[in-house]
């Protein structure tokens, strides 16, 4: 299992934004019923070099709009808001955002047709629109959860790392597979238990923790074998079971940005905890394969992987102790 840190290089070569712990963030467009046929609408655009991203919303025929306040900048992306008058509703028209096809970026959009009773759709370059519903059923709430749960899970760079570092320092499959169920079943607890008004920490030091709990691996990592923790060596399982309880605080800060359903919530979170599995699952294949490919195109390269191991620890941990210190920066 070692000598898959040969991977960390080949993932290292194909993430050109490996100093962050999440890409570009996407936009942000939501819509608050205020009754009588108004909407509340805010947007939020990602900033590109200085100034916002050239994209804009694109409400349905018929809704008349007041100007729009100008872009403000919140040290992270560009907020604006106006109101909306649709006459006919949402329900049946189409929510575009316009100029999103030239981007690599999406979009959240979270909207009401009634005060209270929230839906979340994601826009992508390739389906930059989408026509509103008239109702929703049950089905489509559990797969356009699921996919923000994959989403989410996959454009999270610092769970991908605590992933991958597990995978390093776990040799055993057995102790592997244990330690990948736990790591599952801690962060789906906590998620359950933030979502549901149960348990409640600030989001600065769970994102400090999750990153001091990458850096932790690493440090494991590039320890011999014989001089590891005794706990980490023999019951990783119980590491990361810790440490998956405040990755699954992580997890429920992103599902509160998102919203949930207020009639559907139970299915809302299932669907999303199962696209964050879906997700986790997915990268462990690309990981596999990867090093099947690796085996056979480099075998020359496979003969160092103790010192590819230890050299993998020193990014992973230099990666996760950036993160660490930008995220104390921003407290």
């Amino acid at each position: 299992m070692r000598r898959l840190a040969v991977l960390l290089l080949l993932l290292v070569s194909v993430l050109p934004h490996a100093a962050t712990a999440h890409a570009l963030d996407p936009g942000y467009l939501e819509l608050s019923a205020m009754g009588e046929s108004r909407w509340r609408v805010s947007w939020r655009m990602p900033d590109v070099n200085g100034r916002p991203m050239p994209i804009a919303p694109r409400l349905p025929p018929g809704c008349a709009t007041t100007p729009a306040a100008a872009p403000a900048f919140d040290g992270r992306a560009w907020v604006s808001s106006f109101l909306a008058h649709c006459p006919e509703g949402l329900a049946g028209g189409e929510i575009a955002i316009d100029g999103l096809g030239r981007t690599r970026t999406d979009v959240l959009v979270r909207y009401e047709l009634e005060p209270g009773a929230a839906q979340t759709r994601r826009l992508t370059a390739t389906a930059p629109a989408f026509t509103v519903p008239m109702a929703p059923g049950r089905g489509e709430v559990f797969t356009s959860y699921v996919a923000l749960g994959f989403t989410h899970i996959l454009e999270g760079l610092d769970h991908l790392l605590f992933v991958l570092a597990l995978l390093l320092l776990v040799r055993h499959p057995r102790r592997l597979l244990f330690a990948i169920t736990a790591f599952t079943l801690a962060h789906s607890i906590t998620l359950a238990a933030a979502t549901f008004g149960w348990l409640h920490l600030p989001s600065a030091p769970v994102e400090v923790v999750i990153a001091l709990s990458i850096v932790f691996l690493a440090f494991e990592l590039a320890k011999p074998p014989a001089r590891r923790d005794p706990v980490a060596e023999r019951f990783p399982a119980v590491v990361s079971f810790g440490f998956g309880l405040i990755h699954g605080l992580g997890f429920a800060g992103a599902l509160h940005e998102i919203g949930l359903p207020q009639g559907d919530v139970p299915l809302a979170l299932l669907a999303f905890n199962v696209g964050v599995e879906l997700g986790q699952l997915a990268f462990i294949a690309v990981l596999l394969s990867l090093w099947a490919l690796a085996k056979r195109a480099l075998p020359a390269l496979m003969r160092h992987g103790a010192r590819l191991s230890h050299a993998s620890s020193y990014v992973i941990g230099g990666v996760a102790a950036f993160w660490v210190i930008e995220r104390l920066s921003g407290f």
